[in-house]
C-alpha cells in the first residue's frame, strides 16, 4: 500500500513548515503498518518563500500558476503515486492517531472516501457557531471538509477529481458525486472520522468579520450555488489576507 499526502499551498511560508513537521510525524502511521507515503505540495503560484520551505522540510514541490483550490489540489494528485490520496490544508496540522484511523477504514475495504472533524486552533466564540453547524451537516450528509480529505486514488480519477469552475465547496462536490460512486459500487458512503479532529487554523475568523462569513454564504445560497464559480464572489479563499 502506498499514500500520497497532498497539501495545497498559497502564500504559506508562516506555516507550512509545522505543517509539514507534523505530516511527517503522522506518516508513521503507515510506516508502523509496512506501508510506503510521500508528502507533495502545490505551490499555487505563491509570490513568498512557500515552494523553498516546502522542498526544505522534504516535500515533492509541483506548481500549479493558476491560483485555485481545485486546481492545486488537482495538480498535486496528479504527480502522486499513491493508492489512496490525503488532501490536507496548508494551515492544518494532522496527527498520528487520525491517520491510524485512515488506515483502518482503508484496511476495512468498505469506503471510498471519508473525512475528519475538525477543531480550531484560535477562533472568536461565534466560529464554533460555524463549526458546530458545519459538523452536523458533515456527518449528516457525509460531506468531506476541505483541510482533510481521504479517497483511494482511483475512485478520485473515476469521478473527475476536484471540479475546476468551483472557487469554494469544492470539497461539497467531490464528496457529492464520491457518495454516488459509493453507491454504484454498493459501498458505504464517506466516513467522517470523530475520535481525533484535525487541528485547523482559526485565521479566517480573525481576518474576516462574522457579516463577510455570512454574506459569502448567503450569496451561495440565493444564487443557487452559481457565485462559487466567481473568484470575486469567494473573497475569503482569494483576496491574499494572511
Amino acid at each position: 500500500m502506498r499514500i500520497s499526502i497532498v497539501l495545497p499551498a498559497f502564500n504559506e511560508e508562516k506555516l507550512i513548515a509545522a505543517t509539514l513537521q507534523t505530516v511527517h510525524a503522522a506518516r508513521e502511521a503507515f510506516t508502523s503498518l509496512g506501508w510506503e507515503s510521500e508528502v507533495i505540495v502545490c505551490d499555487n503560484n505563491s509570490t513568498d518563500r512557500t515552494g523553498e520551505l516546502a522542498r526544505a522540510a522534504g516535500a515533492k514541490v509541483v506548481f500549479e500558476p493558476v491560483n485555485q483550490i481545485a486546481r492545486a489540489r488537482n495538480a498535486g494528485a496528479a504527480a502522486a503515486t499513491g493508492d489512496w490520496l490525503i488532501f490536507v490544508d496548508a494551515d492544518s496540522h494532522v496527527n498520528r492517531e487520525l491517520l491510524t484511523d485512515v488506515a483502518d477504514v482503508i484496511r476495512a475495504g468498505r469506503h471510498l472516501a471519508g473525512g475528519a472533524t475538525i477543531r480550531l486552533d484560535d477562533a472568536p466564540w461565534w466560529a464554533g457557531f460555524f463549526l458546530h453547524t458545519w459538523t452536523a451537516i458533515s456527518r449528516c450528509a457525509h460531506w468531506a471538509a476541505g483541510s482533510f480529505v481521504f479517497v483511494e486514488a482511483e475512485a478520485f480519477r473515476a469521478v473527475g477529481g476536484f471540479n475546476q469552475t468551483l472557487y469554494a465547496s469544492e470539497e461539497i462536490d467531490l464528496s457529492q458525486r464520491l457518495n454516488r460512486l459509493a453507491r454504484q459500487r454498493q459501498l458505504k458512503p464517506l466516513r467522517i472520522l470523530t475520535r481525533h479532529p484535525i487541528l485547523t487554523s482559526g485565521r479566517k475568523a480573525h481576518l474576516y468579520t462574522p457579516w463577510e462569513h455570512a454574506r459569502f454564504m448567503l450569496k451561495a445560497a440565493f444564487s443557487l450555488g452559481r457565485s462559487l464559480s466567481n473568484r470575486d464572489a469567494c473573497p475569503i479563499w482569494y483576496d491574499g489576507r494572511r
